[in-house]
């Protein structure tokens, strides 16, 4: 089993930055992180796989960014120009296998951006 470890969140004005880290207890091929809003569906928000590969969804790209750091098994992701629609739950999951399935899960980190 790998355990993820998360941190990084807080709150922050709108137009401002964050910095998500995301630790694993071994290497996984594909991490990403994911976002929990009330009333919303859980959504990835940015996924890199070991290779260097990355996606993003459409509402992020251009200001979030996200990398790994294979010899820390960590993944990162920087946020800026944040605005209140990215408020949510963020965490971090990992696979395996694929980019997009998910087999581990981290316990996930607040992010909230006032206006």
């Amino acid at each position: 089993q790998v355990q993820l470890v998360e941190s990084g969140g807080g709150l922050v004005q709108a137009g401002g930055s964050l910095r998500l880290s995301c630790a694993a207890s071994r290497n996984i091929y594909s991490m990403g992180w994911y976002r929990e809003a009330p009333g919303k569906k859980r959504e990835s928000v940015a996924l890199a796989t070991s290779g260097g590969a990355t996606t993003y969804v459409e509402s992020v790209k251009g200001r979030f960014t996200i990398s790994r750091d294979n010899a820390k098994n960590t993944v990162y992701l920087q946020m800026n120009s944040l605005k209140p629609e990215d408020t949510g739950l963020y965490v971090c999951g990992g696979t395996d296998y694929y980019a997009g399935r998910i087999d581990y899960w981290g316990q996930g980190t607040q992010v909230t951006v006032s206006s």
